[in-house]
């Protein structure tokens, strides 16, 4: 038969974050691993929307980046263990392996000055939905290192796959020849 899906363990608004701690629903390290779960369940759907030959490349990173989401979001259930009984997953290998990517698919799209709307293809466009999303749960996370000790790779984690995921929706546009539209407000910022 399986695991069952329902436990009723959190009927009374709370769940239990790694080491068995009970938190309530809206503590602040449950919305920042649960920021990072919806980042991942954004970057399956622009899998969904990339073409299979063309963009394989860029299908083949992003999930790479979804099995990292979950080292991060993991990371980030784990509240600090004095005694050490939790292995943190996110290495800062993991964070500068992100750099040369940023730097390579950069160069895909023309260079931007301005700001530039969140949109295009639908590929690109869930991408950038999931560069907003990754972008809160790095919010979120500042939040709760304010108030308690987080993993530090995991937030620089962020930090950089915003970036990422922000280049890779304008190769996905170039791709397709979709041109970036220029907030059309914007001063000159980049």
């Amino acid at each position: 038969m399986g695991m069952k899906i329902y436990t009723r363990g959190g009927d009374k608004g709370k769940t239990s974050v790694i080491g068995g701690q009970r938190r309530f629903k809206d503590d602040l390290r449950v919305e920042a691993y649960g920021s990072v779960d919806e980042a991942g369940s954004f970057i399956g759907l622009a899998i969904s929307f990339l073409d299979e030959k063309r963009d394989q490349d860029i299908r083949e990173l992003l999930l790479q980046v979804a099995q990292t989401l979950w080292d991060v979001g993991a990371d980030l259930a784990a509240p600090f263990d004095e005694q050490g009984r939790y292995t943190y997953r996110t290495h800062e290998e993991v964070v500068s392996a992100l750099e040369p990517l940023i730097d390579r698919y950069k160069e895909e799209a023309d260079a931007v000055s301005q700001f530039i709307l969140r949109a295009g293809t639908k590929g690109a466009s869930a991408i950038h939905v999931a560069c907003t999303v990754v972008r809160r749960a790095e919010r979120q996370a500042v939040a709760v290192m304010q108030k308690e000790e987080i993993h530090m790779p995991a937030l620089q984690y962020l930090n950089r796959l915003s970036d990422l995921l922000f280049v890779l929706a304008r190769a996905v546009n170039a791709r397709d020849e979709h041109k970036d539209i220029v907030y059309k407000n914007s001063t000159e910022v980049f």
